[in-house]
């Protein structure tokens, strides 16, 4: 599956001169692309307490633009009304294999930058009202209609209604009035404020979004990880000290102890940060951590499984991504851990990361390597590669 871009227009244009800058509407974008999930389904997912799931009301609420989060029953869904409410469900390529094949047309982005796909059920009028978010997104039609109407004004904080569940915009003016049918796709940069409405029943939207870790977020858990692999849990001492005139004062020579020894811990090497950053931006979510198998399998057992059954499944849970070390390392990173290769096996990390599906036949020029085999058997080891038999016990 590929997505067509209009006419003129290619991926490479579209990283250029859309990408982070400005919506693009694109018609027929996926023209036979049916999703494998019908609307009851999403709403089995939802009722699952292992998966994030809300309803928004913007009307029949305890307030206006009620956030109801799941897991729900089928008494919620009975008792919703007619008009003017949507189910959201995060991470369904995470439940659903089939639907992460949506993913697939989007990798011409970086794959670090995927986040997951949202699913949205909306009865008639449904919304989540007017709003921005801080990530890149497409939304992809899929079923029914839905009205987008968006604005490419700045927006504050300060602009949005007090005291609601959501961030909601009391005012809107659209730039773009458009009406997208299954099969439309449209994507929105980071922090324009849109606002899509369901036009009759049984309207679907996919979002394919985009990860953008915050600043903050980031320098938290880098300092983390320092005091965690790098600082001691030893206590400051003095050395040698004179007598000082006032015993208030912090001296220079204080605080030139304390800035070397903090300095000597948090210090490091670009590399370490390189290598820090690909454990971090692969991290998943507390409830999709990927769980090692019961009993470790033998590099000769994990390979003679992998002949015999022909295929290895990245598990859906299982974020991958790569750095190319300037050492004598590749490093491959998977749900935050990482895992080393000397570059005498360059070119496996492309083909373990470049698809969710493994062939055995595919991988002959990396079975002769020992080093190559410890790092396949430790992905399946982990969980990360599964056998055709695994796939329902996931």
């Amino acid at each position: 599956m590929k997505l067509n871009f209009q006419e003129g227009i290619d991926s490479k244009r579209f990283l250029s001169d859309y990408w982070q800058q400005k919506p693009l509407l694109i018609r027929q974008g996926f023209p036979d692309y049916h999703l494998p999930l019908a609307p009851e389904e999403l709403a089995g997912l939802s009722c699952d307490e292992d998966i994030e799931s809300r309803i928004v009301l913007e009307k029949d609420g305890v307030r206006p633009w009620e956030a109801r989060n799941g897991p729900f029953d089928e008494s919620t869904f009975a008792g919703l009304p007619e008009t003017h409410w949507t189910l959201l469900v995060q991470d369904v390529d995470k439940h659903i294999p089939e639907v992460a094949d949506l993913l697939d047309p989007f990798r011409f982005l970086p794959d670090w930058r995927l986040d997951d796909i949202m699913i949205s059920y909306a009865a008639d009028q449904g919304s989540v009202g007017p709003h921005i978010d801080d990530y890149d997104v497409f939304l992809v039609q899929v079923r029914g209609k839905r009205r987008w109407m968006i604005h490419t004004n700045e927006v504050s904080d300060e602009d949005y209604i007090p005291g609601l569940d959501l961030r909601i915009l009391p005012e809107f003016e659209a730039e773009f009035d458009w009406v997208m049918e299954p099969g439309d796709v449209l994507y929105l940069p980071p922090n324009v404020a849109h606002w899509g409405i369901a036009q009759g029943t049984d309207c679907m939207t996919c979002s394919v979004g985009f990860r953008t870790p915050t600043f903050q977020e980031m320098a938290a858990a880098w300092c983390d990880d320092l005091v965690s692999t790098k600082v001691p849990s030893s206590r400051y001492r003095d050395g040698e000290i004179g007598l000082q005139e006032s015993s208030a004062e912090i001296t220079p020579q204080a605080l030139e102890r304390v800035r070397r020894q903090l300095n000597s811990y948090l210090s490091s090497t670009p590399q370490e940060q390189d290598r820090w950053f690909g454990r971090f931006i692969t991290e998943s979510k507390i409830h999709l951590q990927v769980s090692p198998r019961s009993e470790s399998t033998s590099v000769e057992k994990a390979i003679a499984l992998f002949e015999s059954s022909g295929l290895l499944y990245r598990n859906g849970w299982s974020r991958f991504a790569y750095i190319v070390g300037n050492d004598q390392c590749d490093y491959l990173f998977a749900n935050g851990e990482e895992y080393s290769l000397e570059k005498s096996c360059a070119g496996f990390m492309q083909w373990v990361t470049g698809s969710r599906l493994l062939s055995y036949d595919d991988a002959q020029p990396w079975l002769k390597n020992r080093d190559c085999l410890n790092l396949l058997t430790a992905l399946f080891n982990d969980g990360h590669l599964l056998l055709e038999q695994d796939l329902d016990e996931h």
